[in-house]
């Protein structure tokens, strides 16, 4: 595999993207949060005592989204054209699937934007509602599609 945030003698570095051609990126990610059904029930009847979750949530995944460089150490810093997190609800399995799809005009993908949107709109669903049940789980953050660049388009097949 070759890894290239690394030079020649092993220290991390931002890649250089400066020769690469802007294009249209978009990436979506997802993450999932596990609870009691009881407990979604009440988060979408708008009854939690913290307030609008899903709200909330979808300000803190946006924000993420504009703040990824800040948190990972070689992401470069991107003008962020478009960001929408959106929630499916599986209510009988107290599932959330947190989608967080992100565009630029850039030199670089934004597939960690949207995986960092995902995760960070995740960890707020979790945040607001850990008072009522501390078992919620999040997890499975991943991508699920990108497009733009030389390595084109990735769509993530279903399992």
């Amino acid at each position: 595999m070759n890894f290239n945030h690394f030079d020649s003698k092993g220290n991390a570095v931002m890649v250089d993207v400066s020769a690469k051609q802007p294009t249209m990126r978009t990436a979506e990610a997802e993450a999932i949060v596990c609870m009691a059904p009881e407990l979604l029930t009440v988060i979408t009847g708008g009854s939690a005592t913290k307030g609008d979750v899903l709200g909330v949530a979808r300000l803190a995944g946006i924000q993420a989204v504009k703040r990824t460089s800040d948190l990972i150490p070689l992401s470069h810093p991107l003008a962020i054209h478009h960001a929408a997190v959106e929630f499916v609800l599986d209510q009988a399995h107290g599932t959330v699937s947190v989608r967080c799809t992100v565009r630029a005009f850039e030199r670089t993908g934004v597939e960690m934007e949207a995986m960092t949107g995902a995760a960070l709109a995740a960890l707020t669903i979790y945040d607001m509602c850990k008072g009522s049940d501390k078992s919620i789980e999040v997890g499975a953050v991943r991508l699920l599609y990108k497009e733009g660049g030389k390595s084109g388009t990735y769509r993530r097949e279903a399992r």
